[in-house]
């Protein structure tokens, strides 16, 4: 009978509040890289859910703080690679953009999610990764795709799927298929969408492991953008 002797689970609501570490502990993989040298960007499970709309048991938050400085603030596994590609099946989060100021993005700002190898501050050098993306563009928040396995190699794959500030949307990625990985996005009230299925994503070539990544980063710029997940779940087999 199939069940945990056969298949594997990664969950996280970030309920209980409390502070993202620089480094994993014997309870909490997570680990933060916070670039910042003069400024303190904030990095927590917040308490009550959310800050503004529908109440959730737990929610993730990276913001920035108003130094007028670059800031990249990562929440990862700190390079530590626990899920092999081969034995993925599946991604999925629901997170949201929050506007600092104007109920806009900034246009230095850049969110990057999804499952990579080691991480980078600079998202386009990451030599493994298959992942979402907000570009750096103003009112609108339109969301891209891409992939890289070494080999193969698709950066700003448009999705035609926009998020909204303040809205909580949901993100999937079905790893079955490493020749033909699929991309699927939707508001949180809604189901989900197959996007940017014009593209084939291959990550075939990479034969290793991944971690969770969420990357909030902006150039030398005083906005206080935010980015908040509420939940991740991969899974796959053993």
């Amino acid at each position: 009978m199939a069940g945990i002797q056969d298949f594997w689970c990664f969950e996280d609501d970030f309920i209980g509040g409390g502070i993202f570490g620089a480094s994993a502990t014997a309870f909490d993989p997570w680990v933060i890289t916070d670039t910042s040298s003069g400024g303190t960007p904030l990095y927590t499970r917040l308490d009550h859910g959310e800050t503004s709309g529908t109440f959730r048991p737990g929610v993730a938050r990276l913001e920035f703080d108003s130094q007028g400085e670059a800031q990249n603030v990562c929440l990862s596994f700190g390079d530590k690679l626990a899920f092999d590609i081969n034995k993925v099946r599946g991604y999925e989060c629901g997170c949201r953009f929050v506007a600092g100021t104007g109920g806009a993005k900034d246009t230095t700002t850049t969110v990057a999610w999804g499952l990579t190898g080691d991480r980078n501050d600079t998202i386009d050098t990451i030599a493994i990764a298959s992942i979402f993306r907000l570009a750096s563009t103003g009112a609108t928040l339109p969301v891209v795709i891409e992939n890289d396995d070494a080999t193969n190699t698709n950066d700003d794959v448009a999705t035609g799927f926009s998020m909204v500030d303040t809205t909580w949307a949901k993100f999937k990625i079905d790893f079955s298929n490493l020749d033909d990985v699929k991309y699927y996005a939707g508001l949180a009230t809604g189901g989900l969408t197959r996007v940017g299925a014009g593209t084939t994503m291959k990550m075939s070539a990479y034969a290793a492991g991944l971690q969770p990544f969420f990357q909030i980063q902006k150039t030398s710029d005083t906005n206080v953008d935010a980015f908040e997940i509420d939940y991740i779940r991969v899974w796959g087999v053993r």
